[in-house]
């Protein structure tokens, strides 16, 4: 049996409007790529699918998108003047869209990020209402999760013997793994790992470590009100 929609699911989040779909949603995938990227933005390409695509403009998509790739949380008042904003961080953005028929869900952004240190991520978001928000695709690998939890995402060399050397550099700092999401692509293996609590530093560093990781990334739940007027 599902869970009953919460007074969130309904009313949805505190935001700066007009639309909990397509504004706080997208401020949150946008947030989520800038801690994917792990860096500094310094260009992003965003590809609009339909819904997105066609009222961008009318329902400010596109300065939530920017705003939460400048690490705007949905209630923060700067998302009003992101664009401009971004221009002052340097942040070099381009828009393309797609409203004919595809196979993405109606609110779907593909949002792909460069960073100052030279390191890129590209990511498929979906917002799915109430400011709620799913992750689709992470370097082309499949996934499915909402960014709700601490969450650390990983594209390893797929060997015997990674899940355990991963799970073992989790529990050494006991924390505890709430779900587990694997998928494969020729000899590459991406993982997305939602644990009970905060990841502390060294846990991230001895994965790093592992010679068969080639990305290793946090993803800390928004807390709404965390960024509001931090600059």
């Amino acid at each position: 049996m599902s869970e009953p929609p919460s007074i969130f699911d309904i009313l949805g989040p505190v935001m700066i409007g007009p639309s909990s779909s397509h504004t706080a949603g997208a401020s949150r995938i946008g947030y989520v790529a800038r801690q994917l990227l792990g860096d500094t933005p310094t260009r992003a390409v965003i590809t609009l699918y339909n819904s997105f695509a066609k009222t961008h403009k009318g329902h400010g998509t596109d300065k939530a998108l920017i705003g939460g790739i400048l690490g705007f949380g949905p209630d923060d008042l700067r998302i009003r003047n992101s664009l401009e904003l971004a221009k002052q961080e340097s942040l070099v953005w381009e828009f393309k869209f797609s409203s004919g028929p595809n196979r993405y869900h109606s609110n779907t952004a593909r949002i792909k990020l460069s960073g100052v240190g030279g390191g890129n991520v590209e990511i498929v978001g979906v917002s799915l209402g109430g400011g709620r928000i799913r992750i689709d695709e992470i370097e082309g690998f499949g996934v499915n999760f909402g960014g709700q939890s601490h969450t650390i995402v990983i594209i390893a060399e797929d060997i015997p013997g990674s899940i355990k050397n991963i799970s073992a550099a989790i529990a050494d700092t006991n924390n505890n793994i709430a779900n587990m999401y694997v998928s494969r692509s020729e000899r590459l293996a991406n993982m997305v790992i939602e644990v009970d609590h905060p990841v502390e530093p060294r846990t991230i560093n001895a994965i790093r470590t592992f010679p068969w990781v080639r990305f290793a990334r946090l993803i800390a739940p928004m807390v709404e009100g965390s960024s509001r007027y931090d600059k």
